[in-house]
């Protein structure tokens, strides 16, 4: 499973980078936001940091104003991926933006049926939101199943990218199902390694080994 930062902060972005485990990073308008930056500016500088796909996001609703904007953000660099809402107006332009050879990330996808027309539309990524489901009462990882037995029902080549990933069981829970890519608060990524066993056998070796009063 690929890992994606989910932030628009450069620092975090090239601290993560830098460890060889980041595949792509995501942001949307609530992280330019906190950002306090151009969003043309911050993606460029992130495009720059990280070979993957960098997911820039349209403000607009409608088709029209949706390519306007689409068409733009794929002129930063190389490796933007347009990402774009999963409404009517949203598929509309992933269809044509995809056919002009641009990648797309669709986003806010709560139900099996909105990621099946992402597919058809020839989306890159769909990015169905675990977290906000389960806010709701609903088993957020049924979502995931769903979409990942669709998809191999029909070989659709979308890539399920989970999102609003809240808990380290999520990300186990994505990778069991299938998920093809986690994108994840830098908080989130950071607790993957982290145990508490591990913390306790590792401070235990040390001990022993200052006791050798040997060197490497």
């Amino acid at each position: 499973m690929k890992f994606f930062l989910d932030t628009a902060d450069v620092d975090e972005i090239r601290e993560w980078n830098a460890t060889g485990l980041l595949d792509g990073v995501t942001t949307n308008p609530s992280l330019i936001l906190k950002s306090g930056r151009d969003i043309k500016e911050v993606l460029a500088e992130i495009c720059e940091i990280v070979d993957g796909d960098v997911s820039g996001e349209v403000a607009a609703t409608d088709y029209d104003t949706m390519l306007k904007e689409g068409r733009a953000l794929a002129q930063i660099a190389s490796n933007i991926c347009i990402k774009l809402p999963t409404t009517l107006d949203g598929v509309k332009a992933c269809k044509t933006l995809t056919g002009e050879g641009h990648k797309t990330n669709m986003t806010l996808c709560f139900s099996a049926t909105q990621a099946l027309l992402v597919a058809k539309a020839g989306a890159t990524y769909v990015s169905p939101f675990i977290g906000r489901l389960d806010d709701m009462g609903i088993d957020g990882m049924e979502l995931i199943e769903e979409i990942r037995t669709i998809y191999d029902n029909y070989d659709f080549e979308t890539e399920i990218l989970a999102a609003s990933i809240r808990t380290l069981n999520h990300v186990k829970d994505c990778a069991m199902a299938g998920a093809d890519v986690a994108t994840l608060p830098p908080s989130t990524i950071e607790k993957l390694v982290k145990h508490p066993l591990t913390d306790k056998g590792l401070e235990a070796f040390l001990a022993d080994w200052a006791k050798t009063g040997q060197s490497i």
